[in-house]
């Protein structure tokens, strides 16, 4: 289940937790984040390449890149057994930026973004069905979780795809990981 986590920047208790795709909608909205709910409905084996994820979600992803003049898209897959799962972990788990918006539909498990802006974090888990677009030069970091289980659909505006700008700031070791993350 999707949820929203807001802290104050300094960390320590939430200020508020919200729960339904509507109040997660409405608040990410508010610092220019889309938060869409989609359908998740192709059947794909937990093996399914990349291009097969592609090609079974084409139509919503042709109307995507037609909307919004994406000219790239991927998917990024992880499982518990990924031999570079623990080296993508830590190197998303600093806060960074990037000059593109970053766009991801989750297709199959979850994964929690964190969205800093005015003095507040954001942290999005995101489900199987959630579109989420973070604005280009928004600080943030993601986490997949020691044992990730994901597949995500990444669109980008440029053939290259974007790349991370790290900001230096540890302020994400003052925040709960995904693991310590009631969903």
């Amino acid at each position: 289940m999707s949820q929203l986590t807001i802290y104050p920047e300094t960390a320590g208790e939430p200020i508020a937790v919200l729960r339904t795709h509507e109040e997660i909608a409405r608040e990410l909205g508010r610092i220019g984040v889309l938060f869409e709910r989609w359908t998740a409905d192709r059947e794909l084996e937990a093996t399914a390449t990349p291009d097969e994820v592609i090609e079974a979600y084409r139509e919503p992803i042709d109307r995507l890149m037609q909307k919004y003049g994406f000219q790239s898209v991927d998917v990024v897959s992880m499982h518990p057994e990924h031999p570079q799962k623990d080296a993508l972990r830590d190197k998303f788990l600093h806060e960074h930026t990037h000059s593109d918006f970053e766009v991801r539909f989750f297709v199959d498990g979850e994964g929690l973004f964190y969205i800093r802006k005015d003095g507040k974090v954001y942290a999005t888990l995101c489900t199987r069905g959630d579109l989420i677009s973070v604005p280009a030069n928004t600080t943030h970091w993601f986490d997949m979780g020691p044992r990730p289980t994901f597949k995500a659909i990444r669109l980008f505006t440029t053939p290259e795809g974007w790349v991370a700008n790290f900001t230096g700031d540890k302020i994400a070791d003052r925040f709960p990981r995904l693991e310590n993350t009631a969903g």
